[in-house]
Order: structure tokens, then C-alpha cells, then sequence
């Protein structure tokens, strides 16, 4: 699996008012109520191959889809779209990117034709006033998003955008930025991360990938402690990851798998229950623990 970074020039844009961002939301969320407020996911998405398979992690995203409300859209925060500066993805019909290597055919063939929602990403621009947020023409669904959205919402009928993450900024950035989300998540928006809590692609164990739940110590370790933080509430913890030892240097040797689950931890209220499900390990050094919150 190869990680590609597309790096941009930070374009210059102007911020608005909260009452006009307010504003911009109103054609969209419509008739939206309380009841309509959505949960926080973080999925871990694994390989690419989840998308056509047919395994306990795939049945556990349906799952998670069944007990869901339907959303008015999605904004997905996904491991694979970093970049310098912040983007929302902006197009009517956003592409399926098949960003991975050295995988059969049939994975190559697999679409997601879901809309894109232009609106909601300059709401979205216009919300976030922590930095500027540039509107993209040019990326669309990666695999960190349709792979594990299309067992959720197999018709690919909601609309769909991506934000990017700007790799140039520490984690304590990165939860800061995603409260400013929390509005969208009221107005009914399903909030998604995507990566994985352990993730080492270089010390997999290649023969032990279909081993149950095989995980060296140090995933163990790591995995029980950043649980018992989420669990917790200690977000702190989290975030000051490159604090907590040689277990979790291990498991985060870069951040971009691990960064999604604090935009999902950050969007977290005091009422909201926390529920951890997919919860094995695969190969040694990958989780595909995920969090659902609320």
C-alpha cells in the first residue's frame, strides 16, 4: 500500500462572520432538528481490500450504518489526503481514487459514485476560522473514505466531502481545528476520521495476516492505553502521543493514520456515550479498533 501526498500552495481567502456561516448552512440542513444531531465515528479502515470483502471488520461497519440516523451529509477526515494548508474537497461529483498499489483487478473496478456537496464545503471553509481552508477541484474520495463509507451507505446517495490534513501541524492543532466542526455535527452532518489508532506497515507481519487478532506486545501496550484514554476522557494523553513511550513510537512512526481520531475525540460532548467496536488487532502492527461517539 503506498501513501501519496499531494502538496499544494495554501491559497489566500476571506473569513466570515459566525451569523453569515450560520447563514450559509441554511439551505442545507433545512427541517433539521435535535433529534437530528449525528453521532462521531473513527474507522479503522485497514487495507483496501475491506471494500470487497466479506470479514467481521466489513460486518461490523454495516453494522454501525444499521444503528445510524441518516445523515444530511458526510465530511470524512481521512489518512490519506494530507497536505500543506487545509482543503475541503468542493466538487458536484468527486472521483473515486484508487490511491494503493499491488492489489487484484477487482479492487481497481470498485466505484463510489456518491455526490459531492460544494455547498457544504464553503460552509465548511466558512466555519473554520483557525486557518484558511482552500476549496478543491482536483481530489475526491480516497480510499480512506470509500472503502469503509460504502458499507455504510451502500447506495452511495449521501452527499460526501473530505478534509484534508495539513501534515506541516502538531496533533494539538489538529483537535483544536476540529471542534470548530461541532456545529456541523448539531445540523444533522455525519463526521467521520479514517486511519488506523496502531499503524506500522513496516514492521507487519506478512505471515500472520490471517492469524485472529495477532498483535505484537508493543501493540498491546499501546492499544490498552489509548483506549483506556479514550474511555477515560483523557484527551490530553492523546494528544501528546510522542509522550507515552517507546510502545506508542512504535505504533504511530507518522501521524497521518492517527490524527483522524482526535478530530472525532474532539467533537466529543460530556453526555456522549463512547463504544468501541472492530476492536482486533491484524498482523502484528495495525488495529482496526473503532470509536463510535454518542
Amino acid at each position: 500500500m503506498q501513501r501519496i501526498h499531494f502538496i499544494k500552495l495554501l491559497a489566500s481567502l476571506p473569513l466570515t462572520t459566525t451569523c453569515m456561516n450560520l447563514n450559509a448552512l441554511k439551505p442545507i440542513f433545512d427541517f433539521v432538528t435535535e433529534e437530528n444531531k449525528m453521532p462521531v465515528l473513527f474507522l479503522g479502515h485497514g487495507s483496501p481490500m475491506n471494500a470487497i470483502e466479506d470479514n467481521e471488520f466489513v460486518e461490523g461497519f454495516k453494522k454501525i450504518g444499521k444503528q445510524l440516523n441518516t445523515p444530511k451529509a458526510i465530511i470524512v477526515i481521512s489518512a490519506h489526503w494530507e497536505t500543506k494548508g487545509t482543503f475541503v474537497t468542493a466538487m458536484e461529483k468527486p472521483r473515486t481514487i484508487h490511491d494503493f498499489g499491488g492489489f487484484p483487478d477487482e479492487l481497481f473496478k470498485v466505484q463510489y459514485p456518491a455526490p459531492g456537496s460544494p455547498q457544504l464545503a464553503k460552509s465548511t471553509k466558512e466555519i473554520i476560522t483557525k486557518t484558511v481552508v482552500s476549496l478543491d477541484e482536483q481530489w475526491g474520495l480516497d480510499h480512506g473514505t470509500w472503502s469503509v463509507v460504502k458499507h455504510l451507505y451502500p447506495m452511495a446517495n449521501i452527499p460526501i466531502i473530505q478534509l484534508s490534513i495539513d501534515y506541516t501541524k502538531d496533533a494539538q492543532y489538529h483537535y483544536d481545528l476540529a471542534k470548530e466542526l461541532s456545529q456541523l455535527r448539531e445540523k444533522g452532518v455525519l463526521i467521520i476520521g479514517s486511519g488506523n489508532m496502531v499503524h506500522n506497515l513496516g514492521l507487519i507481519n506478512w505471515q500472520k495476516l490471517s492469524a485472529d487478532n495477532y498483535a505484537y506486545d508493543w501493540t498491546i501496550e499501546a492499544s490498552s492505553k489509548m483506549k483506556e484514554f479514550i474511555l477515560s476522557d483523557n484527551h490530553a494523553a492523546l494528544i501528546n502521543y510522542k509522550q507515552q513511550g517507546k510502545a506508542f513510537d512504535l505504533s504511530i512512526p507518522s501521524p497521518e493514520h492517527y490524527l483522524p481520531l482526535l478530530y472525532v475525540l474532539a467533537l466529543k460532548n460530556k453526555q456522549d456515550a463512547v463504544d468501541l467496536f472492530n476492536d482486533k488487532a491484524v498482523a502484528g502492527s495495525l488495529t482496526m479498533t473503532s470509536v463510535k461517539i454518542g
